[in-house]
């Protein structure tokens, strides 16, 4: 018999990776014929534009983009985000020093605590929220602190409920608007508010925006650092994954607080040998060129929205209809938690659905719905439903 490897406990202090119940029903029904509608999973259906994938054919034959790239990043992928963030949010950034690549604001997100989080720190994380926010935490052996996100208070967090022995310990706080998984937005005034509240004890604001583009009804995403004084304190991490389709390619970046950044470039160069400089290729195309296939992923994802929320309400589920994210907020029925009602979607309709509880205990009494099936099969989906037991009685 060979050994056996004793893991190592921080293991031991994240959550059960719900996923993979799903996807044990999700297997045990197509062993069963059932044919699967997968609402499940936060990954586009719709393929990278073509020419940011004509760029990256053109760049991946350079012999030149064959070495090692930079940790930084190019600066030329630097410059094209400063100048993306420049036209679209109005800040100015510097691209040599407040602007770092990223392998997908994922790999940002989970590093930034092991530059900043000592053992026994504090980090304030939202309930419901992305669950890396967490296992980065839990990485560098700090103290998760949840912020509930909770309906009465708009899916925004009260600072003033924090108390003042955990905000002593606390370095870092992370948000993320608009919101995974309640789709919520925040308006400026909740900005400004935050980056107040981390100037005055003395916290790095972490800003989750990998949503700001797909946005609906003229509405559009404002940036955290837009807010005076922001820069002092927060980043904010981009992602090229959802806007064009790219989640494949594992490329973003962050921008703000330049001693944020430089202490996060430091544990990269240490783990990490940067992106791929085809990639970044391709990342300046999606940047610099036009910007159509944005307005067009935008209206793909309206008309999915409405066809769901339109189906749900009409069958008496509560939802909200979100002006933001690819993602919808349901109301489990009475007589269901997140996760029973889950499994009743996928075991006896097909449906994948994902449970609130997934993303923090604060998220029970919802499922999350992504929008990466067409319209059709949305519609089925909710055909399925009301034809079922499981729509509100």
């Amino acid at each position: 018999m060979g050994r056996s490897f004793a893991l190592a406990q921080r293991l031991s202090k994240l959550p059960p990776y719900l996923f993979v119940e799903i996807d044990r029903l999700k297997q045990e029904a197509i062993r069963r014929g059932m044919d699967i509608i997968n609402l499940g999973i936060g990954d586009p259906d719709l393929p990278t534009p073509p020419h940011i994938v004509r760029r990256m054919q053109e760049a991946a034959a350079d012999r030149r983009n064959h070495q090692y790239p930079s940790y930084e990043g190019m600066l030329s992928f630097r410059q094209a985000a400063a100048e993306w963030y420049g036209k679209r949010f109005g800040v100015t950034l510097d691209p040599e020093t407040e602007v770092l690549s990223l392998i997908g604001s994922k790999e940002g997100i989970g590093h930034t605590p092991l530059a900043f989080v000592d053992p026994g720190d504090v980090v304030l994380i939202p309930d419901p929220g992305y669950p890396v926010y967490q296992a980065g935490t839990i990485f560098a052996e700090g103290v998760p602190h949840f912020m509930p996100l909770t309906q009465q208070g708009g899916f925004l967090p009260d600072f003033r409920a924090i108390p003042a022995d955990v905000l002593r310990k606390a370095r870092i706080l992370f948000l993320n608007y608009p919101n995974n998984p309640t789709a919520t937005v925040a308006p400026g005034t909740f900005f400004a508010e935050a980056v107040a509240f981390a100037r005055k004890h003395g916290l790095i604001l972490c800003h989750d925006a990998a949503y700001s583009e797909m946005a609906f009804d003229g509405y559009l995403p404002e940036s955290l650092l837009a807010v005076e004084g922001a820069k002092e304190v927060a980043i904010e991490y981009h992602s090229l994954s959802k806007t064009y389709n790219m989640t494949g390619w594992r490329i973003g970046f962050a921008v703000g607080c330049r001693e944020v950044l430089a202490g996060l470039g430091r544990i990269k160069t240490n783990l990490d040998s940067g992106v791929f400089q085809a990639v970044q290729e391709a990342a300046i195309a999606a940047l610099k060129g036009p910007q159509d296939c944005v307005d067009e992923m935008r209206a793909t994802y309206r008309e999915r929205r409405d066809a769901l929320v339109d189906g749900l309400s009409a069958l008496g589920f509560a939802v909200n209809r979100p002006k933001a994210t690819f993602y919808v907020w349901i109301g489990v029925p009475k007589g269901h938690t997140s996760a029973s009602f889950a499994s009743a979607l996928l075991s006896g309709i097909g449906i994948v659905m994902t449970p609130g509880t997934g993303f923090g205990r604060h998220g029970e009494g919802f499922v999350r719905a992504a929008l990466t099936v067409d319209v059709p099969r949305i519609r089925e989906a909710v055909q399925r439903i009301a034809a079922s037991n499981l729509k509100p009685q």
